[in-house]
């Protein structure tokens, strides 16, 4: 039987020499997080032209070849989303124990997530839910929420608002890319909580990803 999640995992390992599974699996991430906000980015401005070296950059280090294989992981990706919602770009990080080796990182189990979410959500009082995730790792509790909300028959894609925080960029990319393929209407935003909180009036757009719902695009 067809398991994406496992493809992914398998093809990350086929592909590790030169550089690490982390390595590889963080570029692919970045790569995607990169492709889809330029790709909604009508405007190419000075962040868009940034973000499409850094693309390239990750293009030629690799090569096509392996672009081509991270375009199939996409392609998976997808794929197990329509199966079923759920933390997958999390449980690949931890499956691969990436957490410990880097940065010390521990993803929630999502299980945890969904019972957390179960319980907390609610709905405000112009019908919307509105999540802001100060520490937002893989965006799971994120995911958790517009699966349970799916559960209870509730179109998360128009009833969500979230914002996604985190100080580390792999997360953030992370976050971001899970929101996206899902639908969700939000954005993720790389800073210090603590010290630099998300301030739509001041925080630097090279610091933020808006997702493709949230923009009014599809991809």
């Amino acid at each position: 039987m067809n398991n994406p999640k496992n493809d992914i995992i398998k093809t990350i390992s086929s592909m590790a020499g030169m550089y690490s599974e982390y390595e590889i699996f963080t570029d692919w991430v970045k790569v995607m997080a990169l492709s889809i906000q330029n790709s909604c980015w009508l405007n190419h401005d000075k962040c868009w032209q940034e973000r499409e070296k850094m693309y390239n950059a990750i293009f030629n280090k690799y090569g096509k070849e392996t672009i081509v294989k991270f375009s199939e992981m996409m392609a998976w990706l997808t794929e197990a989303y329509e199966e079923e919602i759920s933390d997958i770009l999390g449980e690949i990080f931890m499956s691969k124990e990436f957490g410990s080796s880097t940065a010390g990182q521990f993803f929630t189990p999502f299980h945890i997530s969904e019972m957390t979410a179960d319980i907390a959500t609610l709905s405000d009082n112009q019908g919307y839910y509105s999540i802001n995730e100060p520490s937002c790792g893989s965006g799971g509790m994120i995911v958790a929420v517009a699966k349970i909300l799916q559960k209870r028959g509730i179109p998360y894609q128009k009833k969500m608002r979230v914002v996604a925080q985190d100080l580390d960029w792999n997360a953030v990319y992370m976050c971001y890319v899970q929101m996206s393929l899902l639908g969700i209407y939000g954005i993720a935003v790389q800073g210090s909580t603590l010290t630099d909180p998300y301030d739509e009036r001041q925080t630097e757009r090279s610091h933020i990803l808006y997702t493709p719902k949230r923009m009014g695009a599809l991809i």
